[in-house]
């Protein structure tokens, strides 16, 4: 100690520095300020709060009691599971009694940072002579029979394989780990590496979501504060279309890190502090250099941790966010050129409109304003994906946007294409078509008034004669065109054909596809011509008004197709 002051001691991890463990700081720097909040900065933090409760981030008393019964029916359900096929599996009853079986819940309700409506992620753990199978057959037929269960959907194939459900209004995910011990413990815990030993793959993954959450609220100076500035700082992140793993930007888990690493940076500053801090440093920070909560560490495992000077994969990554737990993977490597790009701006965005807050010259609210991006480019990309059954469309739109990411990458590489910007999330609709040309209509998104207005019951008596349901979910990616050049004169050119080309080879030879029952379609759509669905109440008007620089623009597509 030095005049009060621990003593720093740096160390090179990496190649970056790294601060010493021995210190009493958490984070592998020393924080930039260690001073309390200001006056205004406490004034700022409660109407932020006041904001957030406008704005129904908060989930009611009521809703809070009904998921602690919902959990407190599945941790009893997840034990007898385990009892039925510990008794199927010939085990005694001693032993079938001591086997147990534990539920730990992680994501947004873990963080204690969900909402009204917010799912709750859960991670069942079970012995080592309960299988997978035994999961998606035992457990997802127990769970079916429960008392308020609505829905149920196994998705066993899944990278991390899932059982998606609601009970009571509440939906859940469930993951399973099977540990190499004969029992389970009410009083286990996950944070032991050495419980990762003989365990494949999906365990370990399955295993991460919860062992990443618990040790991030470790490593976060005030839980409080940490989870009143997230609670803003996903706000914002939804509101602002910019909040989803899958499309390349981030998701929850990287958001909560990001947000955890300015907790380590100001460890006794109010949330209003944080979360101005938040953007100033995002908008700045050097990327790629990476966001650490806690030096990587080595462990048991042969097992890749995330390393860019060994990998070059890990290399390639444009803004790593390294999960805490071991073993330390990049939980953002879904990022591309344009995602970051998109996510600079809008960390400026944030830190112009904080700033003007902190000195009372904005609102909060103006924080969370709804994003523009139906009403900031002249041209779209609309990805169609379509099937003849809800349970089929879940599998197949999914497969779809899980390789948009794909598509938004070769995108970056067309000549005069400044950006290609996907959109958070896909546009659900269900048609009722007469005959094999509506069908085709709506696979290819020509969809009529008439087969708008018509329902269920209007085709109930026509099946027989091709009468049929079109589940249908549409994605969007907004085309930024360069500027045209001074002086250039004629009609320019955008070929965009070898992309789409590609992406129709890349989700065809999906190994469940089936050009008979599946439908991709891809077009490129002019603003005007974009549908209404997309548009809030009152919100397509003031498109009109919105000033256009590109004049004339021919764009090259294939337009490949394939109908149900």
């Amino acid at each position: 100690m030095e005049n009060g002051q621990p003593r720093f001691v740096l160390s090179t991890l990496n190649g970056w520095k790294v601060l010493s463990t021995s210190t009493r700081y958490l984070g592998v720097t020393p924080p930039i300020s260690t001073s309390e909040s200001t006056p205004r900065e406490r004034e700022v933090t409660l109407t932020l709060m006041e904001e957030l409760r406008r704005q129904n981030t908060f989930e009611s008393e009521e809703e809070a009691k009904t998921r602690e019964i919902v959990l407190g029916r599945v941790a009893a359900l997840v034990k007898a599971f385990v009892r039925k096929v510990s008794l199927a599996n010939g085990l005694s009853e001693a032993a079938t009694a001591a086997a147990g079986g534990k539920i730990f819940t992680f994501g947004s309700y873990r963080l204690g940072v969900h909402g009204p409506g917010s799912d709750i992620d859960t991670l069942c753990v079970v012995p080592k002579h309960v299988s997978r199978e035994d999961f998606f057959e035992t457990f997802e037929k127990m769970l079916r029979d429960l008392d308020g269960v609505t829905e149920v959907s196994g998705v066993p194939e899944a990278y991390v394989p899932i059982v998606k459900s609601k009970i009571s209004g509440i939906p859940i995910d469930f993951l399973m780990a099977r540990l190499n011990l004969s029992s389970i413990p009410d009083d286990l815990s996950l944070q032991d590496d050495n419980l990762l030993r003989n365990l494949d793959d999906r365990c370990i993954r399955s295993l991460n979501g919860s062992r990443v959450t618990d040790e991030v609220l470790r490593l976060v100076p005030n839980v409080s504060v940490f989870r009143d500035a997230l609670r803003c700082i996903k706000l914002w992140a939804n509101r602002r279309a910019i909040y989803s793993n899958v499309n390349g930007f981030l998701g929850g888990v990287a958001w909560a890190m990001l947000v955890a690493r300015i907790c380590q940076l100001y460890p006794n500053a109010l949330a209003g502090a944080i979360v101005s801090r938040f953007f100033i440093i995002m908008h700045q920070w050097a990327w790629p250099q990476p966001v650490l909560l806690k030096q990587i560490e080595e462990g048991p495992l042969q097992v890749r941790v995330w390393n860019p000077k060994l990998y070059p994969a890990d290399r390639a990554h444009r803004m790593p966010i390294i999960t805490p737990a071991y073993p330390s993977m990049c939980a953002t490597h879904n990022v591309t050129q344009s995602t970051q790009m998109i996510m600079t701006e809008e960390f400026k965005k944030g830190a112009d409109i904080v700033d003007k807050v902190i000195i009372n010259k904005a609102n909060w609210s103006q924080l969370f304003a709804k994003h523009d991006f139906f009403h900031k480019y002249r041209y779209y990309l609309q990805i169609i994906a379509s099937t003849g059954t809800p349970e089929l469309q879940l599998k197949w739109s999914g497969t779809v946007e899980s390789r948009l990411r794909q598509l938004v990458m070769k995108l970056e590489f067309v000549e005069s294409l400044t950006l290609a910007h996907p959109f958070v999330k896909g546009f659900e609709q269900v048609h009722y078509c007469l005959n094999d040309d509506e069908v085709r209509m709506v696979a290819e998104g020509e969809v009529n008034e008439v087969i708008v207005k018509r329902k269920a019951e209007d085709i109930a008596d026509k099946e027989r004669y091709g009468a049929r349901p079109i589940y249908s979910t549409t994605f969007y990616i907004g085309l930024a065109i360069e500027a045209k050049q001074p002086g250039s004169t004629g009609v320019r050119r955008l070929d965009i054909s070898w992309p789409t080309a590609e992406f129709m080879k890349m989700v065809k030879a999906w190994d469940k596809y089936d050009n008979n029952t599946m439908g991709i379609y891809i077009r490129h759509i002019k603003s005007s011509a974009l549908p209404d669905y997309v548009f809030g109440l009152d919100e397509r008007q003031s498109r009109c008004s919105k000033k256009r620089t590109i004049k004339t623009l021919k764009v090259r597509a294939p337009f490949p197709c394939s109908h149900l």
